[in-house]
């Protein structure tokens, strides 16, 4: 019999024990997962899953470019592989370049200037497949290099299909896939999984909204035809000659895509205009986004003292920074006439029309400030990390896009009145001084993107929560495959059932016809009956 000495020994190691199993993680121990990322803000969204994954004990294992910009060598949650996935000689001034031909572009009509923008994406995207496929083609030519993929046995490919590497290698080692998505071939994610019917659905890029006119959805039609074109016939055939080398006959990309298991995909319908959507498909939009943590001394005192005008926080993201000089300095002498202080993330020249209420710095803590009560408006570049961190601290937007989705995304919040955006190409004082004081003053912006943020929030379960869930249901099931949609492997004529159509046209033709040859051999009887 225990004594109640001894029974005040063993009831604590029971306890300790009853706590771990009940706290230890949900998803088998020790799974690992090879992950292969994009460079830049891309990896910033990635580095937070993958943090969260190593804190449930998953082994994570990254594979990237030795000439990354932003992607640690040596990390204390990852294990890394680099290997060749980019030029070396790829920098950050290609941004610069590509933005000064995305302002040649805004001076066209508003109708043609889309249909410019899409063409030089389209140019640089061509360049950059050709690289991919020869990166790709270099590592399975590798034969030590895929062995010891293979021999590590990996649960699991996360990749970012922006990088179509990811995608080739996880389909030729026959791994599980996840897909941390947002961009994909020339266009959003959505237009690759999802059903997109472009009466009410615009097409990425074309600066449409969900409500268009006649004029718009002809617009709509023809950026469509412009992505399917750059796809099918400039961006894929890269990968012809891999894929006849290395996989079973009949192997494309797009199938390749299709296959995998879920796509987390970084937005949500606060932000994203509804449309169809599909099973394997999960919204993760703003995981990254995260309560304010306090701000540096220094920082803390130069908004305090702002007082009750408050405080504008500018950044233009991690890549494109550089406005011409005309630019900044109109800028900032806009901010220089404010009541309120600015914090301007700033790199070059110091403009010389700067006011004695701005901070220039190298860095901020972005969604610290954003979170920060004193914050009133967010000048920014619409990059979508930025917007949903506006969106989940609730402060409007002055959106000054320079590349790529910024455009769609600032007009995104237009539409939904929490935002106004200026033209780069045609900033000047006056007209930037204005727009500002129109989204400080007017407080429909802020009550707007208030709203947008309670929207945001009010979910059963965090967005890092859910990518986390389902990144390990993918886990233990070892599949999603359930979750796909047959639609995916049926030829093109038949998923739209022309074949159907056409059988149904036989069968009305024919029966015309048998109804005419009918007709005609009765009249010709009556006839014959006359006759005689």
């Amino acid at each position: 019999m225990y004594t109640n000495q001894g029974m005040s020994k063993i009831i604590p190691v029971f306890l300790i024990g009853l706590c771990f199993l009940l706290l230890r993680p949900t998803c088998c121990d020790g799974s690992r997962i090879l992950v292969v990322p994009v460079d830049g803000s891309h990896w910033l969204n990635m580095e937070v899953l993958l943090k969260e994954l190593h804190s449930r004990g998953h082994d994570i294992t990254v594979l990237y470019s030795a000439k990354s910009w932003y992607i640690p060598k040596n990390s204390t949650f990852f294990t890394s592989i680099t290997r060749r996935m980019m030029e070396d000689d790829t920098d950050k001034n290609a941004y610069n370049r590509m933005l000064l031909d995305v302002m040649e572009c805004r001076k066209s009509m508003p109708f043609i200037r889309t249909f410019c923008q899409n063409n030089l994406i389209g140019s640089m995207l061509d360049m950059g497949h050709k690289i991919l496929a020869g990166a790709t083609a270099e590592m399975l030519d590798d034969t030590v290099f895929m062995k010891e993929l293979q021999d590590a046995k990996f649960d699991l490919m996360l990749t970012d299909p922006a990088l179509t590497i990811g995608v080739l290698l996880g389909s030729y080692l026959k791994l599980p896939m996840v897909f941390n998505v947002r961009w994909i071939n020339t266009g959003e994610a959505h237009f690759t999984i999802a059903p997109s019917p472009l009466s009410y659905v615009p097409v990425p890029g074309s600066e449409l909204h969900d409500q268009m006119n006649f004029l718009e959805r002809t617009k709509n039609i023809l950026h469509y035809l412009q992505s399917f074109y750059q796809l099918h016939f400039i961006l894929n055939p890269h990968y012809s000659d891999l894929l006849q080398r290395h996989y079973p006959p009949g192997s494309d990309l797009l199938s390749m895509q299709y296959a995998a298991d879920l796509w987390l995909i970084r937005t949500d319908f606060v932000f994203e205009f509804p449309r169809p959507t599909m099973p394997n498909v999960v919204y993760i939009g703003g995981f990254q986004c995260k309560k304010a943590n306090p701000l540096p001394v220094e920082l803390e005192a130069f908004m305090q003292s702002s007082g009750e005008h408050g405080v504008v926080v500018m950044s233009l993201g991690t890549f494109v920074s550089v406005l011409s000089r005309e630019a900044t300095n109109a800028i900032a002498a806009a901010f220089a006439q404010l009541p309120q202080k600015v914090v301007w993330k700033f790199a070059g020249e110091k403009p010389s029309s700067l006011g004695n209420n701005t901070l220039l710095v190298n860095w901020l803590p972005q969604n610290d400030l954003l979170g920060h009560p004193k914050t009133r408006a967010f000048v920014a570049h619409g990059g979508t990390n930025g917007m949903y961190e506006a969106i989940y601290h609730g402060v409007p937007v002055v959106g000054l896009p320079l590349l790529f989705d910024q455009f769609d995304n600032v007009h995104r919040l237009k539409v939904r009145g929490a935002a106004q955006h200026v033209e780069a190409r045609t900033l000047t004082e006056e007209g930037f001084l204005e727009t500002l004081k129109d989204v400080l003053n007017n407080p429909s912006y802020r009550d707007n993107m208030q709203r947008l943020s309670m929207l945001h929030r009010d979910l059963p379960i965090s967005p890092i929560d859910t990518a986390i869930f389902w990144i390990e249901y993918v886990l233990r099931n070892k599949r999603a495959a359930h979750l796909q949609s047959a639609g995916f492997s049926m030829p093109w004529y038949s998923y739209f059932c022309l074949d159907v159509a056409v059988f149904f046209i036989i069968i009305i033709v024919a029966f015309a016809w048998a109804l005419i040859a009918f007709c005609r051999i009765l009249c010709k009887s009556r006839r014959k009956r006359k006759a005689e």
